[in-house]
C-alpha cells in the first residue's frame, strides 16, 4: 500500500508530459516556418521548404536535420541551424504554455492523465489519516515478514506450541480486519481492473476540476508565477511572506491549498491587519480558515467570523469541511448559550452583523477577527459598525474580506483601511487614487491583497460550484411547516423565495452575488424551475434583468433573448426557467450561474451549467447553488447524492447508463413522497395540522 503511491506519481508526471507535448506540437503546427527567419539570419530558402512540404515549425522538428539537409537549396549547416532554431522555439512555447484541459472526452492522452489523477486522489483519500493504523499493521505483521521462504506454513505452526502460534496468527488477522485495513487494501490495490470507466473519471473531473488541478499542480507545478500569486506586491513584503511558515496540520486531509492561497494566508499572518480582495471564486474563505488553523496550532484558540446572514451556514460548513477546527453557529434563540460554549472550548464562532450587538462581551483575548463582506462597515455610524469596530481595534489580527475591486470604491476602501492600519489610511488620503494609481497601490500594499482568476488559475476556463447554505427566517417557518403538513412538495421548494420575500435569505444572497459579479464585470444567469420564483428575483434586481426565458416563450424568440443578454451591459442578469433555457442554447456571455433550488433531475442542473461552461468560454464559470438547511433542499441533496454514490458504485457495468447524465434521475413522485415523509417526521407534524393544512391548500387552489 505504502509503496504504491510513488510509481503512481511517476506515471502522472509522464502522462502530463505527453499531454503537454501534444499541446506544444499543436501550437507549433500552426506556426509557419517563416517564424524561424530571424533566428536563422535569413539564410533559409523558405520557398524550398514549402515545396518539400515542410511548412510549419512542427514539420521542421518532425523531419529532422538530416532530411532538411537534402532539401534543394539548403546546406547541411543551415539545416542544423534551422532545426536548432525550431528546438529553441519549441522550448519557448513550452515555457509559456498555459496548461488547460479542454472538455474533450475523446482525447485519449488527457483521459489517461485524468484517470491516473483519479486513482491518486482516491488513494490519498482512502489513506487519509490512517498513517498510524498502517504502522500498527506493519508492527503486527513483522514476525511473519521475517520467516524464511523455505519455511512452510505448517512448519511455522509446528513449533513448541503450535496452538498458541495459531491463536496469535488469528488474533493478528482479526485485529487487522476489524481495523478496516483489509478493506482499505482492497480499495487502493493496483489491480488490473481497478481503473474506473473513462466517463466516470470525466464526470468526477467536471464536478471537482479545481481538486484535480490542485493535485496535478503539487506534482508538476502549474503556478503562473510568483508575481501573480503575490498580487504584484513590493519585493520586501513578498520576501517577508515567503519567510513566514504556515502550519497546515489542522488542514491535513481536508484541503490542499493552491500556491496563491498559501501566499494569501501567510500575507495575512505577516501583515496582521489586512484586507483580502481576491476575485470571487478564488477561495477567500479557505485562506481565512488556513490562517485560523495556523494560529490554533499555537496558543490562539478563539477566532470570530462576522458575516451577512446569507452566508452564515456556509461559513460553518466550510470550517468543518476544510479543517479540524470546531465551528459554532452563534445565531437565533440559542445564540447566548452557543457563545458561552465557544468561550469555554475555543474554536471558530460564526455570527452575523445583526446578532453581534445582542451578544455578551467577547473574550478579552481575540487572536483573529474575520469580517466577510467587509464593505458592510463602510459607514462607522451604523449599529453594526459600532458593535464590531471595538473588537476590530483590540483584536490581535484582523482579516477583512471583499470581492469588490479596489478601483470601484476608493472612498470605501480608505474607510476600511482606517480601521485596520490608520497610518496607511493617512498616507492614502494624500494620494489621488485615480491620477496616481501606481503610487496608491504601493501605499496600499501593506494592507490589501487582490488576485484575479486569470492571473493565478492557469487552467481557465474553470468550473467552481459553491453550495450557498442559508436558513428559513422565523417569518417563513410557519409557511414552510404548513406546506409540509399539506404534503405540497412544490410549495415546500418555493417557500424560501415566495413567502415573505423581503426576509428571504436566498434572495439576499442572490442580490449579493449579482452585485459582486457586476463589480467584476461578469454577467449572471439565474435558473429556477418556478416562474413565481423568477418573478421575485426580477422584482429585486430591477432594470438589470433580461428575460425571463420561460416555457411560454416561443422557441423562435428564445434566441433573441439570448442575443439581448449578450449585447447587454456587464451588470446584466438573465432569468430562465431551467426547463426552458437549460438545454440546447449557448449562454456563454454569462459566467456566473445561480441555481435557485435543487432539481429533481440532476441532469437539469448539469445541462443548465453547460450552457455557460462550454468550449469557447473565456472566463471561469462560477456556479452558486442556493440551498436552505433543515428543509426540502437538504433532504433532496442528501437523497440524490446517495443515489449518485450508489450508481457510481454498482451501475458501472452498463455502458449506456454510465454514459447518460440522466442515469441517476429519479421520478418526481417517488422523490417527493420520500422527502415529504422525512420532513413530516423531522417537524413532528400532527394529524390535526395535516387536516387543517390540506383544507387551506384546497381552498387556495380553488
Amino acid at each position: 500500500m505504502l509503496r504504491h503511491r510513488p510509481p503512481l506519481v511517476s506515471e502522472v508526471k509522464r502522462a502530463f508530459e505527453s499531454v503537454q507535448d501534444r499541446m506544444v506540437s499543436r501550437q507549433l503546427a500552426e506556426m509557419p516556418t517563416t517564424a524561424l527567419k530571424q533566428t536563422t539570419a535569413n539564410r533559409v530558402r523558405f520557398k524550398s521548404l514549402s515545396e518539400a512540404r515542410c511548412e510549419t515549425v512542427e514539420d521542421v522538428l518532425r523531419v529532422g536535420p538530416a532530411a532538411l539537409g537534402r532539401v534543394n537549396g539548403i546546406s547541411e549547416t543551415t539545416a542544423r541551424q534551422l532545426f536548432a532554431a525550431a528546438q529553441q522555439l519549441r522550448q519557448a512555447v513550452r515555457d509559456d504554455l498555459r496548461f488547460r484541459i479542454d472538455l474533450d472526452r475523446s482525447n485519449t492522452l488527457v483521459t489517461r492523465l485524468l484517470t491516473l489523477l483519479y486513482l491518486l486522489r482516491r488513494y490519498d483519500r482512502v489513506l487519509e489519516g490512517r498513517g498510524q493504523d498502517l504502522q500498527d499493521a506493519l508492527t503486527l505483521l513483522q514476525p511473519f515478514g521475517t520467516v524464511p521462504s523455505e519455511v512452510t506454513q505448517l512448519s511455522l505452526l509446528g513449533g513448541s506450541n503450535p496452538t498458541k502460534t495459531l491463536m496469535e496468527v488469528r488474533a493478528t488477522a482479526s485485529e487487522i480486519d476489524q481495523g478496516g485495513l483489509m478493506h482499505l487494501l482492497t480499495q487502493v490495490s493496483p489491480r488490473a481492473d481497478a481503473a474506473p470507466a473513462p466517463d466516470k473519471v470525466w464526470d468526477d473531473f467536471e464536478r471537482d476540476s479545481a481538486g484535480y488541478y490542485t493535485t496535478l499542480g503539487q506534482i508538476v507545478g502549474l503556478d503562473l508565477g510568483e508575481e501573480a500569486a503575490a498580487g504584484n506586491l513590493p519585493a520586501e513584503i513578498v520576501a517577508a511572506v515567503h519567510a513566514q511558515p504556515l502550519d497546515e496540520v489542522l488542514l491535513e486531509g481536508k484541503v490542499s491549498l493552491r500556491g496563491y492561497q498559501s501566499f494569501g494566508a501567510r500575507y495575512a499572518l505577516v501583515q496582521r491587519r489586512t484586507l483580502l480582495g481576491d476575485e470571487m471564486g478564488l477561495g477567500k474563505t479557505v485562506q481565512s480558515i488556513a490562517v485560523m488553523a495556523h494560529l490554533s496550532g499555537g496558543d490562539a484558540k478563539h477566532h470570530l467570523v462576522v458575516c451577512p446572514a446569507s452566508v452564515l451556514v456556509n461559513w460553518t460548513s466550510e470550517v468543518h469541511r476544510h479543517s479540524a477546527l470546531r465551528a459554532f453557529l452563534v445565531h437565533g434563540s440559542d445564540r447566548e448559550r452557543t457563545w458561552r460554549t465557544w468561550q469555554r472550548r475555543g474554536g471558530v464562532a460564526v455570527t452575523t452583523f445583526g446578532t453581534l450587538p445582542l451578544l455578551p462581551p467577547a473574550p478579552e483575548r481575540l487572536p483573529l477577527v474575520v469580517v466577510d463582506e467587509a464593505h458592510y462597515l463602510k459607514n462607522p455610524q451604523t449599529q453594526r459598525a459600532r458593535a464590531l469596530l471595538p473588537l476590530v481595534r483590540r483584536a490581535e489580527r484582523v482579516l477583512f474580506l471583499t470581492g469588490t475591486p479596489l478601483e470601484n470604491r476608493l472612498d470605501e476602501f480608505q474607510q476600511l483601511v482606517s480601521y485596520l492600519q490608520p497610518e496607511v489610511a493617512r498616507r492614502l488620503a494624500q494620494v489621488d487614487g485615480v491620477a496616481s494609481s501606481r503610487r496608491y497601490r504601493a501605499e496600499l500594499a501593506p494592507v490589501y491583497l487582490r488576485r484575479n482568476q486569470e492571473d493565478v488559475l492557469q487552467e481557465l476556463p474553470d468550473l467552481v460550484v459553491t453550495p450557498e447554505w442559508g436558513s428559513f427566517t422565523p417569518r417563513q417557518m410557519p409557511a414552510y411547516r404548513a406546506a409540509v403538513a399539506a404534503r405540497n412538495f412544490m410549495r415546500m421548494r418555493r417557500v424560501a423565495f415566495i413567502e415573505q420575500p423581503t426576509h428571504s435569505e436566498k434572495l439576499a444572497r442572490l442580490q449579493e452575488i449579482a452585485k459582486d459579479a457586476a463589480a467584476n464585470g461578469r454577467k449572471v444567469i439565474v435558473f429556477s424551475y418556478f416562474r413565481d420564483v423568477l418573478h421575485e428575483v426580477a422584482e429585486v434586481l430591477g432594470d438589470r434583468v433580461v428575460g425571463p426565458l420561460t416555457g411560454s416563450v416561443p422557441a423562435t424568440k428564445r434566441q433573441a433573448i439570448i442575443d439581448e443578454f449578450a449585447r447587454a451591459g456587464t451588470d446584466a442578469v438573465l432569468l430562465s426557467q431551467i426547463t426552458a433555457g437549460g438545454t440546447g442554447m449557448n449562454m456563454q456571455a454569462g459566467s456566473v450561474v445561480v441555481i435557485c433550488e435543487p432539481q429533481v433531475k440532476p441532469s437539469l442542473e448539469t445541462q443548465a451549467i453547460a450552457r455557460a461552461h462550454r468550449m469557447g468560454q473565456l472566463r471561469g464559470v462560477q456556479v452558486h447553488r442556493l440551498l436552505t438547511t433543515d428543509s426540502v433542499d437538504q433532504r433532496m441533496v442528501e437523497i440524490l447524492n446517495e443515489k449518485q454514490r450508489l450508481f457510481d458504485e454498482y451501475a458501472r457495468g452498463s455502458e449506456v447508463a454510465a454514459s447518460s447524465s440522466e442515469a441517476v434521475d429519479v421520478s418526481e413522485k417517488k422523490l417527493a413522497a420520500e422527502v415529504v415523509d422525512l420532513e413530516m417526521e423531522r417537524l413532528a407534524v400532527t394529524r390535526a395540522e395535516q387536516i387543517a393544512a390540506e383544507q387551506d391548500d384546497e381552498e387556495t387552489r380553488t
